[in-house]
C-alpha cells in the first residue's frame, strides 16, 4: 500500500500543483516511516511554497492530518 502527502495551500498562495508535484508531493511512500522521513527532510521547503498543512493518506484512507507545517 502507498502512503502520500496531501497539502493544503495559505491562503492566498499562487503554488500550482506542479508546483506542488515538483516538490516531492503525490509521490507514493512503501511505509508510513519513509513518508515521515521525507516530510521531515522536506517540510520547510513545503512551507516557502506556501503549504500550510499536509495529512498522510495510506491509499484513501487518512492516516492523520491536517497538521501545520508551522508547528514543525
Amino acid at each position: 500500500m502507498a502512503y502520500v502527502w496531501i497539502a493544503e495551500l495559505s491562503p492566498g498562495s499562487e503554488t500550482s500543483q506542479d508546483d506542488l508535484a515538483g516538490a516531492g508531493l503525490g509521490q507514493g511512500f512503501d511505509d508510513q516511516s519513509l513518508a515521515e522521513a521525507w516530510l521531515g527532510e522536506y517540510y520547510s521547503d513545503l512551507a516557502d511554497l506556501g503549504v500550510s498543512s499536509v495529512s498522510l493518506f495510506e491509499e484513501d484512507r487518512l492516516v492523520y492530518g491536517p497538521m501545520s507545517l508551522e508547528a514543525m
